[in-house]
């Protein structure tokens, strides 16, 4: 007596498509005779799996098992198990075991269109050139449809003809146990076409190697990383399907004054122990030339000063970024006798800088125990 198949699934009767596809593939991965070689228990138990699955996964014949059970389907076209149903679990099964081919699966025949592999191209540009755009040429080689036999490989005079040893199909089936399996035909490598004479251009290959020379647009605001996408220029497909793109890769010099992060500019600026006491007016540098900076009384290391909208355009169109300018007090080296004789005297006039209250304090408390 047959078991029942929600029971051999281990599914109740009410459950969706989905819940029965689960359960047939958990059943299928642990039960396959790759992974059970020898083992006729195993091999039982996956054909068991696969008979409730060829029932249950189609609607109209779970329906009529529903309403008659195993009995139902001796006739009207839900007869027993038939050794082809695996040719229909590509879906199902390749995922886990790859075998799309074995299962009779189109999806991967060689003679199906065939998208053309994605290009990298890693592109160095200047400091300024990142920061406000650029144009650049760049030469790709990469391979393209033959323009001789426009991708057939074939010498055009004579052209293709079907293979014979799989009748144009671009596969072979044979019986193997329980299964019916399709592989990818050997003579005509899936393509169902045999070359009478190949291409004396290509060899027969159906495409070949050539440098194309492209003027890409570099945005203003890219950074080391940024990646351009540049649609349609990779490697041409294969039989008629649309070729890959190709991706720029930036990389950005260092500038031996300018530093950014993100989309603000920092830069350093040294100015005299009098400009920054007494304050002053200086110029510095910006992304657009010469700007004035008014470094106010009393300024020590470290204060930053901000111009705004003088850093770099986003290239996300949000605006554009600051300079922000660290100010660092020189301290002069090689006095001269006066030099030296004018900040002796200043230093006698100005408080210490490093009084250290804190020893100071420490010896005061010693005087008033000691006396």
């Amino acid at each position: 007596m047959k078991r029942d198949y929600y029971e051999i699934l281990g599914v109740e009767k009410g459950a969706s498509s989905q819940a029965i596809k689960s359960a047939y593939r958990k059943l299928a991965v642990k039960y396959h005779p790759d992974r059970n070689p020898g083992d006729k228990e195993a091999e039982d138990k996956f054909k068991e799996a696969a008979e409730a699955y060829a029932i249950l996964g189609d609607q109209e014949k779970r329906a009529h098992y529903d309403r008659f059970g195993h009995s139902g389907l001796s006739g009207g076209g839900f007869g027993g198990f038939d050794p082809d149903i695996f040719a229909d679990f590509s879906d199902v099964l390749g995922d886990f075991f790859g075998f799309g081919d074995i299962f009779g699966s189109s999806r991967r025949r060689r003679n199906h269109a065939q998208r053309g592999a994605d290009l990298r191209y890693d592109l160095g540009i200047e400091f300024e050139e990142a920061v406000f755009g650029t144009k650049a040429k760049i030469k790709i080689p990469r391979a393209q449809a033959c323009g001789t036999c426009s991708g057939s490989g074939a010498d055009p005079e004579y052209g293709t003809s079907v293979c014979e040893t799989c009748a144009g199909h671009g596969q072979v089936r044979f019986q193997q146990g329980f299964f019916t399996i399709s592989r990818t035909c050997s003579t005509c490598q899936g393509t169902g076409q045999k070359i009478k004479k190949p291409c004396s251009e290509c060899r027969g290959v159906g495409r070949i190697q050539k440098d194309k020379v492209l003027e890409l647009r570099i945005p203003a605001g890219v950074e080391t990383g940024s990646r351009l996408r540049v649609s349609g220029e990779g490697e041409s497909g294969f039989n008629g399907g649309p070729p890959g793109d190709l991706y720029v890769v930036i990389s950005v010099a260092e500038h031996s004054y300018f530093k950014r992060q993100q989309d603000n500019i920092y830069i350093e600026i040294p100015v005299s122990i009098t400009q920054a006491a007494l304050g002053a007016e200086i110029s510095i540098r910006t992304l657009e030339g010469e700007e004035k900076l008014k470094i106010p009384e009393g300024t020590q290391t470290g204060a930053t000063f901000r111009f705004r909208g003088r850093g770099v355009v986003s290239i996300n169109g949000m605006g554009r970024g600051d300079q922000i300018v660290t100010v660092v007090v020189a301290t002069p080296k090689n006095l001269t006798q006066r030099q030296r004789e004018l900040l002796e005297e200043l230093s006698k006039e100005l408080p210490s800088a490093h009084k250290n209250e804190e020893t100071e304090g420490f010896f005061d408390k010693v005087k008033d125990i000691f006396g």
